[in-house]
């Protein structure tokens, strides 16, 4: 498995999904559902995916999906280095 820093360095950034669905068996009703995850934008792969499960297995039919994606590290702020720092 990556872990989270692999997956930045290859360009991906944190993806926050919120997500409004009907409630199956009261459909005039609203859930609100929070999703969390390392995606790639503007395509957003992971996203697509976890929403095609939601529509193909879950009961709750979605209403409304709002998301924010944020790069935690860009090319401006990675760079390597070769060096040493000593201090006492």
């Amino acid at each position: 498995m990556t872990n989270e820093f692999e997956l930045q360095l290859k360009g991906y950034g944190l993806t926050t999904a919120h997500i409004l669905y009907r409630m199956p068996d009261h459909p005039a009703l609203l859930q609100t559902y929070i999703w969390q995850h390392y995606d790639i934008a503007p395509e957003f792969p992971e996203m697509h995916s976890f929403l095609k499960f939601w529509q193909e297995k879950l009961d709750g039919p979605l209403h409304s999906v709002r998301y924010v994606h944020r790069k935690l590290i860009s090319a401006t702020e990675w760079r390597a280095l070769k060096g040493e720092f000593i201090l006492h």
